[in-house]
């Protein structure tokens, strides 16, 4: 079984539970925000912790977020493999000794490139796309990832795009997991509306063909590496 947290209620999981159930596994999706209880890890093949319009920062406001951060924490020490998307990057980050900058130089908004360096080519996350590929951006906050991670991917606003620990827990700060509803909904939040949804819809099979073999990717790899 597949987990997919849930920090926002406007951060659905766009294509996550398609290309999982397609991959044979079944998906569970726990709400955070509604305080969903955690399922029990033995039960777990891997975890994708979504984004959210939050900053790490504030538990006062958004108090669920510890219960994240500590399901990510035993989910680190079971070494379930583990993918955090945008807030959840940055979660995985903050979880295991990083940094977030709240607000950050470094943030993007809509369709840019992620860059990857020589790890990020050869890491299996990656595996099947080019040096340089595109994808989406929404992000306030940044990351920078604990030492003892290995810095995969970088773009030219923001230094730290991907980051790995251990074998199979991964941070990203880019979404591959949006879909159109998901990018018109998000750019009618900000006040100012943004026009996110053009740019996207011109770049969507390209953004595709990408997210969906990095999604894909970390199905694989931790099905693999949960094999009995």
């Amino acid at each position: 079984m597949f987990v997919l947290i849930q920090n926002d209620p406007q951060c659905p999981a766009g294509s996550c539970p398609e290309l999982i159930a397609a991959a044979g596994f079944a998906v569970q999706t726990v709400a955070a925000f509604a305080n969903e209880p955690f399922p029990e890890l033995a039960e777990v093949t891997g975890i994708i912790v979504l984004g959210g319009d939050m900053g790490v920062h504030e538990t006062e406001r958004f108090p669920y977020l510890e219960g994240v951060r500590g399901f990510m924490r035993r989910a680190l020490d079971a070494e379930i493999p583990l993918l955090g998307i945008c807030l959840g990057g940055q979660l995985l980050a903050q979880v295991a000794g990083g940094s977030v900058a709240s607000p950050s130089p470094h943030g993007e908004k809509g369709i840019q490139r992620v860059d990857l360096n020589d790890r990020g080519a050869a890491d299996p996350l990656f595996a099947g796309l080019p040096g340089s590929f595109v994808t989406f951006q929404l992000h306030n906050d940044s990351f920078t990832p604990p030492g003892e991670a290995l810095l995969l991917g970088s773009s030219p606003a923001c230094p730290a795009q991907a980051f790995r620990l251990g074998r199979s827990a991964y941070g990203v700060q880019f979404h591959p997991e949006v879909d159109p509803e998901i990018v018109a909904c998000w750019g009618n939040l900000p006040d100012p509306q943004l026009d996110l949804l053009t740019g996207f819809l011109a770049q969507k099979a390209v953004f595709d063909a990408a997210s969906r073999t990095i999604l894909a990717n970390f199905v694989r790899l931790a099905a693999g590496l949960r094999r009995p």
